[in-house]
């Protein structure tokens, strides 16, 4: 059985953390997930939790960026009936939920200075007070925290509590962004795809090859979660039971076109104009031929060409023919 059913990827990175997590799961040292948002960082901590003594015990989730800083204090250490406005009954907070099990914290940076303290008394002590409270509760909890920032930056700045930000990361692991990890991409796209074909099995949806390596090929600023959100709309929108290029959103083609045909700029040192317009001749010609299937009169057509001038232009890249110069390609 896969220990890692949800964390899934075979690069080695990932391997890597897998490691980690089958290290730590034996204690109860606080672990802090640092990575871009999307990364996958709260299935480090269900893992984490899922493969430790603690499993049949209770995981408790916090977004700390999610919930007003003025009701935060109570959610995850709960308040006493009369503590302030609209407290009319006694309420246990998430790390008395959470009590024999894990508490994750994520968003751990969005935390008010005030809070910090808390916290900071709560990894030292396992002691909550609930707000409004005269006495404080032992609580067995291990805490697993979260973050989308460089939580260093935010020491240096003043903003972070340096000693709490060394009690979180007793064990630091990093989630790299899926632009790091390109080789996971195809497998987390067949994984995505099971998972929505299933809610679906009369009408499956399959990717093609030529999509698959967009998606390879684009950088996923919204990373694992971008993937899967995108699998699931294309799986719902498929008419024929394909993804295809031409389905794919506008931003994932036009990243790939500006990719692959790269804007030339001038340095300092200047550049060779024929090379550079040869270039980006050759990377036109190129993406026309790809966006065609090889098909060399749609392709000139695209270029806005004569299917003989394209034909030429081919022959003097396989000939090796030296450029005739940057003014030519404007006459074409």
């Amino acid at each position: 059985m896969d220990p890692f059913p949800f964390l899934i990827g075979q690069h080695p990175t990932v391997q890597k953390i897998h490691a980690l997590i089958k290290k730590v799961t034996t204690t109860d040292a606080t672990v802090l997930v640092m990575g871009e948002s999307g990364t996958g960082k709260e299935l480090v901590a269900r893992a984490t939790h899922q493969l430790s003594p603690r499993a049949d015990r209770p995981f408790i989730p916090v977004n700390c960026g999610a919930i007003p800083a003025e009701l935060l204090e109570s959610e995850i250490f709960g308040h006493e009936r009369g503590a302030f406005t609209g407290a009319i009954g006694a309420r246990a907070g998430m790390f008395q939920l959470a009590n024999g099990g894990t508490i994750f914290l994520d968003e751990v940076g969005e935390m008010s200075p005030r809070l910090q303290v808390k916290l900071l008394r709560v990894l030292q002590d396992r002691e909550v007070r609930p707000v409004g409270a005269d006495r404080t509760m032992k609580v067995d909890v291990r805490v697993l925290a979260a973050t989308n920032k460089d939580l260093q930056q935010e020491v240096d700045r003043g903003t972070f509590r340096e000693d709490l930000f060394y009690r979180l990361q007793v064990i630091p692991i990093v989630m790299p962004p899926l632009r790091e990890r390109r080789s996971d991409i195809p497998l987390l796209t067949a994984h995505f795809l099971e998972k929505h074909n299933r809610k679906r099995p009369d009408h499956p949806v399959q990717i093609t090859d030529e999509s698959m390596v967009q998606l390879w090929e684009y950088d996923w600023p919204g990373n694992v979660r971008e993937l899967e959100n995108l699998v699931e709309r294309m799986v719902i929108l498929s008419e024929d039971g394909w993804i295809r290029v031409e389905n794919l959103p506008s931003n994932i083609r036009s990243f790939i076109s500006e990719k692959r045909i790269p804007k030339p700029s001038l340095s300092e040192n200047g550049l060779d104009l024929n090379s550079a317009v040869e270039e980006f001749e050759n990377r036109l010609i190129e993406e026309a031929l790809r966006r065609t299937k090889g098909n060399k009169q749609a392709a000139a057509r695209l270029l806005g060409l004569k299917r003989t001038t394209l034909v030429a232009k081919l022959r003097r890249r396989k000939s090796g023919a030296p450029y005739q110069g940057a003014q030519q390609s404007y006459l074409l």
